[in-house]
């Protein structure tokens, strides 16, 4: 079984665009030239855009939890997970507001070459996607305690096992547009990295 789905947030159709915001995220505080690194990584009461071409991935569960932020509030999420993918021309913005100066942007990207961003056991918890979505084999209203095709619910997520759950045996996304709040990952490897930090908003899209 096979379902085609495009738009904006709609939950039985929230597609898994975690890779490319962990990749990026990881970015920030790690050495980046090592290529294959191993980490959680958060942005607390901070969205951060992704784009991407194309993400092929293995081995996918989503389900919904609630993100605690710094500041004590509390933001419902989709929670989109990969056992492996492979991502094609990543993109990731970030931009944060300094006093006084002004914002400052950070955009990373990766895989824009022949080699594709690849990942794998990863977690990200957005609350907006747009894009092109094709699932093979899907199940839609398991229990988000019970999925066997991913790497199942992330330890500590503010989440009902029993509640609404989807997976699928392979996930293609195209077009992808998304927001996130923070993401956690297995390992991961960055082909073609440039990272570039600038005065003002420079935003993947």
């Amino acid at each position: 079984m096979e379902s085609l789905a495009r738009g904006g947030t709609r939950w039985k159709r929230f597609a898994v665009v975690m890779v490319p915001s962990v990749a990026a995220t990881a970015a920030i505080g790690v050495a980046l030239s090592q290529g294959a690194l191993a980490a959680s990584f958060s942005v607390s009461g901070q969205q951060f855009k992704v784009s991407t071409d194309r993400l092929e991935g293995t081995g996918f569960v989503q389900y919904g939890a609630v993100d605690a932020q710094k500041d004590g509030k509390q933001v419902p999420v989709a929670v989109s997970a990969f056992s492996d993918a492979k991502i094609k021309n990543l993109c990731q913005s970030v931009v944060v507001p300094v006093p006084v100066f002004g914002d400052v942007s950070m955009k990373l990207m990766a895989g824009g070459g022949a080699t594709p961003v690849v990942a794998k056991n990863l977690y990200i918890d957005l609350d907006q996607l747009n894009a092109d979505a094709t699932f093979k084999n899907i199940n839609i209203g398991v229990a988000a305690g019970s999925t066997s095709k991913g790497p199942g619910m992330k330890k500590g997520d503010k989440a009902d096992p029993g509640s609404f759950a989807q997976e699928a045996d392979k996930a293609t996304l195209t077009g992808v547009q998304q927001t996130a709040w923070a993401t956690t990952a297995g390992t991961f490897k960055l082909s073609g990295l440039q990272m570039k930090v600038s005065k003002g908003k420079n935003e993947c899209y």
